[in-house]
């Protein structure tokens, strides 16, 4: 019984049949990242910490612009709001 591969037992494995799932979760992370980065620097005046939001939508992949959306604007709305 043979626990684990090696590289040579790679080379065998077909990626055809997974392109059609990986390839769209890929762009649409690709592209929700655009949109987070244009976001953050059209409006960087308002912004707190633009540098660590924008480490955060590059590293963190998909879930990266996630959370720029969902807790990074309420908190430039907070601000604006109280001025």
């Amino acid at each position: 019984m043979q626990l684990h591969y090696g590289i040579n037992d790679l080379k065998d494995f077909d990626l055809m049949p997974f392109l059609p799932i990986v390839l769209p979760v890929i762009l649409v992370g690709f592209i929700l990242a655009m949109v987070a980065l244009i976001d953050l620097y059209r409006n960087k005046n308002r912004r707190n910490n633009v540098l660590i939001w924008t480490l955060i939508i590059i590293f963190g992949n998909t879930l990266g612009p996630v959370l720029y959306f969902v807790i990074g604007r309420k908190d430039s709305e907070q601000v604006d709001i109280g001025n």
